[in-house]
């Protein structure tokens, strides 16, 4: 039996796939079939069908190389293109916050549950007033696209009457009926829209002096950290439903806590609390914010999201929102 070792030469144009250049690949390409037709020459096959054969065979399978790259040099660019404008969408949802307002610093995190997705179903915003800064922070039952138009819902309805409501009771009242509205406009035979919900805590801090005052509606309590280092959670005696089941005036009580020079709050929604370890145990967020050391609000999240993922596996159930507010040591008269 003849062995041609010009048949093997087809192999080195398929081995370049994925690991060079589409102009290497064809320099490759030719080199193999001038190598074949010399080892054909060899073999004494110049004469023969066996000789164009074989650098047929070799231009083929450099051709499918050829165009498998072109193929997916195709599809890396759409997936690029898609890629942009879902950032673009998803900044335009949940926009960065200011690391400064007023007389506050601020940070904040966005962890995904979800592969490639930088939002989900939780939300944060802040906006400043003449005499105050007001935020907010919820998480909207549900994943998906859903969730993200729920989540957008609420935050342009925030963003509009943060500035126009006089009291954060009248504040909250109005997202409430926003959220029914929205819900209202989307819902259809098919749709579970009578079944969701947004968790949500709104704040405001005044500029001249040294309290917080919050409305709950279903949402955790935040954690807030002293100067001297004393941990609490400000838990609502009397929170209020979650936005869209319907909650009245008389719910939206308001709760008011100290909150002085250098104290420092973390918001955050229930993906922080339901990450689970190794052993299924969920992530005691109280006490490691408790045990942590930082110097800003800054270093507090980073210090936060890496303890939580290290917890975790690196793997989150639930989407995460972390919101570090830290008022600056001195009150001025006048806000930057």
């Amino acid at each position: 039996m003849e062995i041609h070792t010009a048949s093997l030469l087809v192999a080195v144009p398929a081995l370049t796939a994925g690991l060079t250049t589409p102009r290497t690949t064809a320099l490759i390409t030719a080199v193999a079939c001038v190598a074949a037709v010399g080892l054909d020459i060899r073999d004494g096959l110049l004469h023969t069908a066996t000789l164009p054969i074989h650098v047929v065979d070799i231009l083929v399978v450099g051709g499918l190389v050829l165009l498998v790259w072109h193929l997916r040099d195709l599809d890396s660019k759409a997936l690029s293109q898609v890629r942009s404008v879902s950032e673009a969408a998803q900044h335009a949802v949940l926009r960065p916050l200011p690391r400064r307002i007023g007389e506050l610093r601020i940070a904040s995190v966005y962890h995904s549950a979800a592969a490639q997705a930088q939002i989900g179903g939780d939300l944060y915003a802040a906006t400043r007033t003449p005499h105050s800064v007001r935020l907010i922070i919820g998480d909207v039952r549900g994943h998906g696209l859903p969730a993200v138009d729920d989540a957008a819902a609420v935050l342009s309805a925030f963003r509009e009457a943060a500035h126009r409501e006089t009291t954060l009771p009248d504040l909250v009242a109005t997202l409430e009926q926003s959220v029914r509205r929205h819900f209202e406009e989307i819902r259809t035979p098919e749709s579970d829209s009578d079944e969701r919900f947004i968790t949500a805590l709104v704040l405001e801090i005044p500029d001249d002096s040294h309290e917080v005052h919050l409305i709950s509606c279903g949402h955790p309590p935040p954690m807030r950290r002293s100067q001297q280092g004393h941990t609490e959670l400000l838990r609502s005696p009397r929170p209020a439903p979650p936005l869209g089941l319907g909650g009245t005036a008389k719910d939206y009580r308001l709760d008011t806590f100290n909150l002085a020079a250098g104290d420092a709050l973390l918001l955050h929604t229930d993906g922080l609390l339901e990450a689970r370890g190794p052993n299924g145990v969920f992530y005691p967020a109280f006490d490691r914010f408790a045990a942590l050391r930082w110097s800003d609000a800054d270093e507090l999240l980073q210090r936060l999201t890496t303890d939580l993922l290290d917890y975790a596996r690196g793997t989150l159930e639930d989407d995460v929102a972390l919101v570090a507010i830290e008022r600056l040591p001195e009150l001025r008269d006048t806000p930057a």
